[in-house]
């Protein structure tokens, strides 16, 4: 006879398939609407293998296109891990806050108080909240010269920034780095191990890892780049921090629903997530929140395609000091996208709406692609809601 526990797993099964079907059973062309988003994307760029994850309300719905290994032909399914770069940066922000809130970090302290090494350096003048903003100065990637931590802090010892401190939006990995580091040593323990023994839990999001057990290494998708040369994440200092998580859609699904308010999550995480939409800058067409980005929704095509294109990314662009901060917006599109040499994500949200979309791919391809491909996605969920 079948114990408590079968029976348990087959309610919860139960559960999961209806809550995607009535998300389906509500949007009947929703299938339809992201594979006319999705396919020629796919076909245009050459993509293997992608993964888009939906919610509504909180319930979601999955699909999958393609291959996880061109080598193997495995399937995309929704165990799939993909790496998401710079969408990495965001668990960080959420990490931080959770710091912030908790009074064992302060945004206004300078980022020398919390990494010891960078004392009597200018990150004496650099705040922790610039660095989480994007205006410390700091430039995105790190030195191909550096490989090893001492190495790194040798190097921002003898940095000089070219703009002061928060007039200038400069998009960094190195910047977030040390986020993470500083919010670490606030909680007094390494990133790797606050993000893996405290934030993904809190989030219920046990498919995501920074560190792949052999346990899910058949699971993780094989990357390749613009040339279809197998590539995967080459970990290197501030890996962690800024963009070093692999996970699935059904983890980031999740993870989108409790930054829209709409998923169990503890109290203290609750205020962490509402102080990573907090805006603390205005920069070109967005507003930057704490790394997350935000929009007055609805928003135009062109505006969002602008916000992630390669100029945001590549060059420095005038911030003006939000005073006081702007309080978290439902009515906003938040978006992060994020990219390796290998794969590309991109994650939106409208809390108001209470809708969501995750898009994961096996291969990097441009950011405007992602975004139209998404907005596609996000106007039809909004148009059929009531």
């Amino acid at each position: 006879m079948p114990d408590k526990m079968t029976f348990k797993i087959k309610a919860l099964v139960m559960a999961l398939i209806c809550a995607a079907s009535s998300v389906q059973a509500a949007q009947p062309n929703l299938k339809s609407t992201v594979d006319a988003a999705i396919e020629p994307l796919q076909a245009k760029y050459g993509i293997p293998g992608m993964a888009v994850g939906i919610s509504v309300g909180g319930q979601h719905a999955f699909y999958n296109y393609g291959v996880a290994s061109k080598a193997t032909h495995a399937r995309v399914d929704n165990d799939t891990l993909f790496e998401i770069g710079s969408v990495t940066k965001t668990v960080t922000a959420t990490l931080a806050c959770y710091a912030q809130t908790q009074g064992k970090l302060s945004f206004a302290a300078p980022a020398s108080d919390y990494v010891s090494a960078l004392r009597g350096s200018v990150f004496d003048h650099v705040s922790v909240l610039n660095l989480g903003t994007h205006t410390s100065g700091l430039p995105l990637f790190v030195p191909d010269a550096v490989s090893n931590d001492a190495q790194m802090n040798a190097w921002l010892r003898a940095w000089r920034p070219a703009y002061p401190a928060g007039t200038q939006r400069v998009y960094s990995n190195m910047g977030i780095g040390l986020l993470g580091r500083a919010a670490a040593q606030s909680l007094g323990m390494p990133v790797r191990e606050a993000v893996q023994q405290q934030l993904l839990p809190a989030f219920g999001m046990t498919h995501t890892w920074l560190d792949v057990p052999a346990a899910s290494e058949a699971h993780y998708a094989q990357g390749y780049d613009k040339t279809d040369a197998p590539k995967r994440l080459n970990p290197g200092v501030f890996a962690d921090e800024a963009y070093g998580v692999r996970t699935t859609t059904g983890d980031l699904v999740r993870y989108i629903d409790a930054n829209m308010g709409i998923a169990a999550l503890d109290a203290a995480w609750k205020r962490a997530i509402d102080c990573t939409h907090t805006g603390y800058y205005t920069s070109g067409p967005f507003t930057q929140d704490f790394v997350w980005e935000q929009y007055p929704w609805p928003v135009a095509l062109d505006t969002l395609e602008r916000g992630n294109g390669p100029d945001a990314i590549l060059k420095p662009t005038p911030a003006h000091a939000l005073t006081p901060p702007l309080a978290p917006q439902a009515d906003a599109l938040i978006n992060k996208t994020g990219s390796t040499n290998g794969f590309g994500a991109y994650v939106a949200y409208v809390p108001a709406r209470r809708i969501g979309v995750v898009i994961l791919a096996n291969k990097a391809y441009p950011n405007e692609a992602r975004v139209k491909a998404a907005y596609a996605i996000l106007e039809a969920l909004d148009k059929a809601k009531p």
